[in-house]
């Protein structure tokens, strides 16, 4: 992919990333101090920082994005976002209705944590992207070692907080990092 699409298309990620960070600390915040107006709008703050950054970047590279939306590989990794995404989704939704009716609802946020941080993997590879490979990773382990490592297990909002952080440094890093 020429380095101008994929800095349109890392920017695009990085907006993802932000939105979906700020809603990870979001629920730390929520869970940890109650509804905070001074804490949501640091995240707020942080999250607009971020945002305006990647439609920078995004605006900069759009015409070179919008030509290789086009090519087979493009429609390839777009077919593959949408299948992972649909099926990262209903993966949720049944395991944490699963996890809540048979009394293990402390337990959805680290599922879901780790369903996400797993579809990053095929993600990867669909978009030629190895930094997803980090960000799916560290999402992963988070995920399974916080409910064993933190007073209170899977309840303590410690596992949001590493997942918000984790998605935003995967967004600075989406936008800094030269394209390979």
């Amino acid at each position: 992919m020429e380095a101008s699409a994929a800095l349109a298309s890392r920017a695009i990620g990085a907006g993802f990333f932000t939105i979906f960070g700020a809603i990870w600390l979001g629920i730390w915040s929520h869970r940890s101090y109650g509804w905070q107006p001074a804490i949501l709008a640091l995240i707020a703050v942080v999250a607009g920082a971020i945002l305006v950054a990647a439609w920078r970047q995004y605006q900069a590279n759009r015409l070179a994005h919008e030509t290789q939306a086009e090519t087979p590989e493009r429609k390839a990794a777009a077919r593959i976002f949408n299948i992972v995404n649909v099926t990262q989704w209903v993966l949720i939704l049944v395991v944490g209705n699963v996890l809540a009716n048979i009394g293990l609802g402390d337990w959805v946020l680290a599922a879901a944590m780790l369903i996400i941080g797993l579809h990053f993997f095929p993600l990867a590879k669909a978009f030629q992207n190895p930094q997803l490979v980090w960000t799916g990773a560290a999402l992963s382990v988070v995920a399974i070692v916080y409910p064993f490592v933190v007073p209170g297990g899977p309840a303590n909002p410690l596992g949001c907080l590493a997942a918000g952080l984790i998605l935003w440094a995967s967004a600075v890093r989406a936008l800094v990092a030269k394209p390979l």
